[in-house]
């Protein structure tokens, strides 16, 4: 398998990425060709879709063992289901798929053709193997069974984040976090009212509780430089 490119997102880690593309599709990425794939004739016709499929590495995720469970967060972190019947990073093969929004494609840049795109659940500098136009008449099929996962297809946090702290986000990043927040971004086993978790996004460390179903943003910082390498 080769890499073909590299995503900048707003993630330098893995924490508070959402646990499936088009969840929050505020969010905003760019995706950069490595050099040998940076011939603007391999993207030809790609502008006329909509969406499209990336397949993609869990750099951060790869395991030397097979386990044929996991437990899926949104169950709590407690309840184990097979490998297969999920979308757990922790695979027999680390590789991710996400279908995501194209928002435009600029073929001649300093770093060789650039496709941005929305809705995309990677950390930054993740490695891509290969992407794929979505075909609404093939990919799409709206009477397909969603198992375990369908009853939580609507679960949201109501989230609060006081206005002075707001302020401190840039105004084209905002929707996009209470995006990420709603979707509750703790580990699945967690739910110590009175801890205070924290993740890096946007040059950004928020901190923020849940009580009672409700999330409250407690501080956001500028992260400095170092501690974003």
């Amino acid at each position: 398998m080769k890499t073909i490119a590299h995503i900048n997102s707003d993630f330098p880690s893995k924490f508070g990425i959402p646990r499936q593309s088009g969840l929050v599709p505020e969010l905003l990425a760019s995706i950069v060709f490595e050099p040998e794939y940076r011939n603007p004739e391999a993207l030809r016709g790609l502008e006329q879709y909509s969406h499209i499929w990336l397949l993609w590495e869990f750099s951060e995720a790869k395991r030397e063992t097979f386990s044929p469970t996991v437990r899926p967060p949104r169950l709590g972190g407690n309840q184990r289901m097979g490998v297969f019947a999920t979308r757990s990073p922790f695979r027999p093969n680390p590789i991710g798929l996400s279908c995501v929004v194209l928002e435009r494609v600029e073929l001649h840049t300093p770093k060789g053709p650039i496709l941005y795109v929305s809705g995309a659940d990677l950390m930054d500098g993740t490695p891509i193997y290969d992407i794929k136009p979505y075909l609404p008449h093939i990919d799409s099929h709206p009477d397909a069974l969603g198992g375990f996962a369908l009853p939580l297809q609507n679960y949201a946090l109501a989230v609060e984040i006081p206005e002075e702290l707001l302020e401190k986000v840039p105004k084209e990043r905002r929707e996009a976090l209470r995006g990420i927040l709603m979707q509750d971004p703790r580990p699945g086993y967690q739910e110590d009212p009175g801890r205070v978790y924290g993740f890096p996004f946007a040059g950004l460390e928020v901190r923020f509780q849940v009580k009672e179903g409700k999330l409250t943003v407690c501080e956001v910082e500028k992260m400095d430089k170092e501690a974003l390498k």
